[in-house]
């Protein structure tokens, strides 16, 4: 289960209640400094604006892929590792607007993490060091350090222990 804070609303679905959540000001900013960085070839410096414009915690050496979309409400509540890539098209959210509430959820995502191109992170997700995530997958739910997890719905492919054997033995095929 994802880890979420909810927040009930009544009348009108919560997207019409959106300005109550978050300051104009603030999406408005978020916006622009994620559309300026979307399309910035210079790793270094989207991080940078991540780091200072958005509030983001963003590790060293990680690398956003063209593309990537952020939570534009919320993205102070994304916390990405160092020597993680996030591959082409990615989007992460750290809120959903839904009937009859909102919920809200930070997501983690690990050192040396690989997030494959165009996959959707929802909030309240943590994905483990290490972990390998496909691409075009829908990540639901908390993903286990170490493992090898797509599709849609996201399923583990290769528990940490079967990645570890295969990585042997690809090492193993190199030398022969």
């Amino acid at each position: 289960m994802r880890n979420t804070e909810r927040y009930p609303v009544k009348g009108a679905n919560s997207l019409w209640h959106i300005y109550k959540t978050v300051p104009f000001v603030k999406v408005m900013k978020n916006f622009l400094v994620i559309q300026l960085a979307r399309y910035t070839p210079f790793l270094k410096m989207k991080n940078w604006m991540y780091r200072t414009f958005l509030r983001m915690k963003v590790g060293d050496q990680t690398a956003f892929a063209l593309m990537v979309m952020l939570d534009i409400m919320f993205p102070e509540r994304i916390q990405v590792g160092r020597n993680t890539v996030i591959g082409y098209n990615t989007t992460i959210l750290a809120h959903e607007y839904l009937i009859k509430e909102y919920r809200l959820g930070d997501v983690s995502i690990g050192d040396e993490v690989m997030i494959g191109a165009n996959t959707t992170i929802l909030p309240g997700v943590n994905i483990g060091d290490g972990a390998i995530v496909s691409a075009g997958t829908l990540v639901h739910k908390d993903v286990p350090p170490g493992v090898f997890a797509g599709g849609n719905p996201m399923k583990i492919i290769y528990t940490k222990e079967e990645m570890e054997q295969r990585s042997k033995q690809e090492e193993g095929d190199v030398w022969s």
